[in-house]
């Protein structure tokens, strides 16, 4: 005769059923800000092509699959897949003008961009996992070209995630593909950063970065366009 187990405590059943919201917050949050995926990937193939709609097919699934992970993992997850879908190319030959800030869907409709693409696509899909604003920076430095020695540098941008307040940020870059901390790449040397929250020179708020930074705003509105509802 097999015995008849008694049913959960009632403080059991509470956890359970906590810990089953805790993990759909990413993932669930995720799936409301996302548009739907007929009609996105329709978009994309109209602007660009088929590979163009299963890259943004792709980036769709892992917003979808990673969100009940690790911020680490999820971390790892993104800059991995962006660093390899992407090809790095100069807004003169993408979209024929000097600087311009693609969306994610446009980014990866394209299969290129530059370091603002880059860093953009990886900015919103942390943002879409359930990374908090106040963990993460896009962070426009002078990138030191060609070794130690050298003195030549460029303009460059990558997200920062601050694993706590005030602490060392981990560097998401296109340039390589590790995720390293702000002590581990001496060739950055950081001009000033930004958020949905806030513009950062020097360490000190300087700015709504809506206002001053017409390219994010700009950049917000089409993603708004496209479907994508999310809170920068």
């Amino acid at each position: 005769m097999s015995s008849i187990r008694p049913p959960p405590p009632r403080r059991f059943l509470t956890a359970l059923r906590r810990l089953a919201g805790a993990l759909c917050v990413g993932a669930c949050a995720a799936a409301r800000a996302m548009p739907d995926a007929g009609d996105v990937e329709r978009l994309t193939q109209a602007r660009h092509d088929a590979m163009g709609a299963s890259r943004v097919a792709d980036w769709r699934r892992l917003i979808a699959e990673a969100g009940g992970l690790s911020a680490g993992e999820r971390l790892e997850r993104v800059n991995t897949f962006l660093n390899r879908q992407l090809r790095f190319d100069d807004d003169k030959v993408i979209w024929r003008q000097p600087d311009y800030w693609a969306t994610p869907i446009e980014t990866l409709g394209l299969g290129a961009g530059d370091c603002e693409d880059f860093a953009i696509a990886k900015y919103v899909s942390l943002r879409l996992l359930g990374i908090p604003a106040a963990q993460l920076r896009l962070i426009y430095v002078r990138a030191r070209i060609g070794g130690p020695r050298s003195g030549h540098s460029q303009a460059h941008m990558v997200v920062g995630y601050f694993p706590a307040p005030g602490a060392e940020p981990l560097l998401l870059d296109n340039l390589i593909g590790e995720i390293r901390p702000a002590s581990r790449r001496p060739d950055l040397f950081p001009v000033f950063s930004f958020n949905g929250e806030g513009l950062w020179v020097g360490g000190e708020v300087a700015a709504d970065p809506s206002a001053r930074l017409s390219r994010w705003r700009d950049v917000l509105d089409r993603m708004q366009r496209e479907g994508l509802q999310f809170n920068p």
